[in-house]
């Protein structure tokens, strides 16, 4: 089928957004589901090691190229004690979790979880409880952390087998305080005070070594969005580096609709950095906050395949928001992954949630295999290929219609350009249904560039599912016919595709 329309980008090593943050390919495993039980962590499994993480899974999480791991939650933090986790295991108590009406057994904690990450290649990212619990706590697990010895919960970090201080410098302050599904969800006075107090009491302890996120907007829905920013800013912009925004999107019958998810996450980023500038400036004060994007994905919340558990039934780690990806899904989460690029001078900070079972890009079967959901593979080649500087990329797309966000740009794309090898590469996506979209690039701002390789993500079938019986028959595939002449670069990309050209 013959592109019925063309889209223009013009690429410049003089024009660039930010650097590429490894931060960006950040992920998130919270105490919900099958996300860390069957999921990281299963001993007994054929590929377990001695500390019972499963083998299979490191692998994948280290292919998919993960920077930065969010943890424990997520809901589940706003009722957490983080003393339950530590210790001889079969002297932990099990505990229910009102978050995901499920028990929690605390067979894994935080010394497990920071073992798990250094045997993953990641960096953990800690958030603390503020909604049962508050400044106290939060010192609690610092000292316990970043301490190196010589208090009273450093050296119980030392006996329970950990003689080096984690030096973790990444720490939420709760997590969504503006939902009222939140344990111990507070208006934006109430956190902002004591959002406020604990990063007051945290900088006492770790300095400007540490890197704090304020909980910002649960998504752009909200009816408090906007005032809870500027409330929770007014409180803590001098004390904070960081303010979170959250999103979730879902295919809810339109695929034209599914596939413009990438319009409502920009609109909101430029809301956020709106209300962050006028708080700067009410402050008159030259330090910048900027986004930590901790929670993003595909969620097809309205239909879940397993219900949330109630009354009486209180398991451990149910199956729950497991949500098995299309092709078109896929196609999304490189684009909401490409909106996050073309915003970095901005967003500092990026976890699609989660990692594993629980709305993933892995999945595991409880003593089988590990599979690769279709949203692994976008997620994957854009942390391995993305390097260097974002291009800032001018565009000219056709649109099309969309029910819900009305005209649409076709064409999604961002670059970018690692000066130390010269490397440039073309991140796009052709949100139109019905036709190929031609792609044409100037890249004549850069010298002696070639083709190195085109690959494509998509399928005749956009609502096609990877499975645990079929996780390899579609896959990113060479692209057909792209071309580079006298520095012009054209390619057609297939309707709902994810696409990737590299130039070297």
């Amino acid at each position: 089928m013959a592109p019925a329309e063309t889209a223009r980008i013009t690429l410049s090593p003089a024009f660039t957004v930010g650097p590429v943050r490894r931060e960006t390919f950040g992920t998130f495993v919270e105490h919900l589901g099958r996300c860390v039980y069957t999921g990281i962590y299963e001993p007994g499994h054929p590929t377990a090691d001695d500390d019972g993480w499963r083998g299979d899974v490191l692998d994948l999480t280290r292919e998919l190229g993960v920077s930065t791991v969010r943890y424990p939650g997520g809901n589940f933090v706003s009722g957490y004690r983080w003393e339950d986790g530590i210790g001889p295991k079969d002297q932990r108590p099990r505990r229910l979790d009102l978050a995901w009406h499920s028990t929690e057994t605390n067979q894994v904690g935080l010394d497990d979880f920071v073992g798990w990450c250094a045997k993953a290649g990641v960096e953990p990212m800690m958030a603390v409880n503020l909604g049962t619990r508050g400044v106290q706590e939060a010192l609690d697990v610092l000292e316990y952390c970043n301490i190196p010895s010589g208090t009273a919960l450093s050296d119980l970090r030392r006996k329970n087998g950990a003689p080096e201080p984690y030096g973790i410098t990444v720490w939420c302050l709760g997590n969504e305080m503006d939902g009222p599904w939140q344990i111990g969800h507070k208006t934006a006075v109430e956190y902002g005070r004591l959002a406020a107090e604990t990063a007051r009491a945290l900088r006492m302890v770790g300095g400007d070594g540490l890197r704090l996120v304020a909980c910002g907007s649960s998504g752009p829905g909200m009816d408090t969005f906007g005032e809870w920013e500027r409330i929770v800013l007014g409180e803590t912009y001098e004390f904070v580096d960081y303010i979170s925004a959250h999103l979730y999107v879902e295919n809810k019958g339109d695929l034209a609709d599914h596939l413009a998810a990438g319009t409502v996450m920009d609109a909101f980023i430029r809301d956020i950095v709106a209300h962050i500038d006028h708080v700067k400036s009410v402050k008159k004060t030259s330090k910048d906050v900027h986004i930590s994007f901790d929670e993003w994905n595909v969620w097809h919340m309205s239909r879940p395949r397993v219900p949330v558990p109630t009354g009486d039934d209180w398991p451990e780690a149910p199956a729950l928001t497991e949500d098995l990806y299309t092709v078109a899904d896929a196609v999304v989460v490189g684009d909401l992954l490409i909106t996050l690029l073309r915003h970095t001078d901005r967003v500092h900070s990026a976890s699609l949630a989660q990692l594993v079972n629980v709305i993933a890009p892995i999945m595991t079967a409880p003593g089988g295999a590990a599979w690769k959901q279709t949203t692994f593979h976008p997620f994957a080649l854009t942390s391995a290929h993305a390097h260097g500087e974002v291009l800032e990329v001018a565009t000219e797309s056709p649109s099309y219609a969309s029910a819900e966000h009305g005209e649409v740009a076709a064409l999604s794309a961002v670059a970018t350009h690692d000066a130390a090898s010269g490397a440039v590469t073309v991140f796009a996506v052709n949100r139109g249904t019905d036709a190929p979209l031609a792609l044409e690039a100037d890249v004549s701002a850069f010298a002696g560039l070639a083709l190195v390789e085109a690959v494509v993500f998509a399928h005749e079938d956009p609502l096609w599912r990877a499975s645990e019986e079929d996780s390899t028959s579609v896959l990113p595939m060479p692209l057909e016919g792209p071309a580079l002449d006298a520095g012009r670069l054209t390619a057609a990309l297939p309707p709902v595709s994810w696409a990737m050209l590299r130039l070297g």
